[in-house]
């Protein structure tokens, strides 16, 4: 068997499909058939079925699955444990990030990503947590940062921190910075929000479920002004005066015109997003989770990104949870 073969069926097993593994692999999709139909030549074992909606593995095929993973993981650890000869880290890292925080952690990350593992690779993608769950699964991403996710087969969270949720306001023509600061201090209630137009991602987007969910346990809904996939559009929308958004703070900050908008803290959350601030009163939160496939064995670079992910985030935050 050719390493190149495995990695190749493995691919082609998770995703799915020959077209889509043809991409993430960057090979040709008739190269591709042909070297998994070799394979399957030698080991004289059907191990996929092919159909109009993709390829599925066998009983034959699930098992060499698992033996396929466990190879190219130690493939991987093999070229760790040469680089360790070196005295340093080797191998590739992939992690998404949701755009809040890929605004506010790629750049530290990264700087101490290349003081730490100077012989190592990092990919870093921005992406929804739907759509990084299932990279996780399929092995395009080895690490992903979800907001207020929820268990899932085959992934392993591990809560990482919390952040207030905001009512984001473009800030009223002749308002003085004072009266700024003293609107961002007077929460607003979770039952007013519906009163405000809001402009939102589209579902499953995890706060978009998060407010929904919290309102419907008040038997209210919130008032949908647009629907729109990403903070930077929203907060543009927001300044034009189209409607309000429900953000973390970073995303305010970060943005490079905060002085055009005004924020209140959200108070009033239930269960999901209940968490007691300093004034005793339950804040809308949202919750940072890392997350990582349970069907592959973290390699030691994967490790050490993700304890360096952690150590990052609480110098950002200065409040670990």
């Amino acid at each position: 068997m050719d390493l190149k073969q495995i990695e190749y069926f493995v691919r082609v097993a998770e995703l799915g499909s020959f077209t889509r593994a043809s991409v993430v692999l960057d090979i040709a999709q008739p190269a591709l058939s042909r070297q998994v139909r070799l394979l399957e030549v030698e080991l004289r074992q059907n191990l996929l079925v092919r159909n109009g909606r993709g390829a599925t593995p066998t009983e034959a095929g699930k098992l060499l699955l698992e033996h396929g993973r466990g190879i190219l993981h130690q493939v991987e650890r093999a070229r760790e444990e040469l680089g360790r000869v070196r005295g340093a880290l080797a191998g590739r890292v992939a992690i998404g990030l949701p755009p809040s925080i890929a605004k506010v952690l790629t750049v530290p990350l990264t700087r101490a990503f290349r003081v730490k593992m100077p012989d190592a690779a990092l990919a870093i993608s921005e992406g929804l947590s739907v759509a990084m769950r299932e990279s996780l699964t399929t092995g395009l991403l080895d690490i992903a940062l979800l907001y207020n996710t929820t268990p899932a087969p085959g992934i392993e969270t591990t809560a990482l921190l919390e952040e207030d949720l905001f009512l984001v306001q473009r800030r009223a023509g002749g308002q003085s910075e004072a009266e700024a600061d003293a609107l961002a201090r007077t929460p607003l209630p979770l039952d007013e929000l519906p009163r405000f137009p809001l402009i939102i991602p589209t579902r499953p987007n995890s706060i978009r479920m998060l407010v929904e969910s919290e309102l419907a346990a008040r038997g209210k809904r919130p008032q949908i002004s647009l629907e729109i996939d990403g903070v930077a559009a929203i907060l543009d929308l927001v300044a034009d005066g189209a409607g309000c958004a429900v953000l973390p703070m970073n995303a305010v900050t970060t943005s490079g015109k905060a002085e055009v908008f005004s924020t209140r803290p959200i108070h009033g959350a239930g269960s999901d997003g209940e968490s007691e601030g300093e004034d005793g009163n339950t804040r809308l939160r949202s919750k940072l989770f890392m997350a990582v496939s349970s069907q592959r064995p973290a390699t030691l670079t994967q490790q050490a990104m993700a304890e360096l992910i952690r150590t990052t985030l609480q110098a950002l935050y200065r409040s670990p949870p």
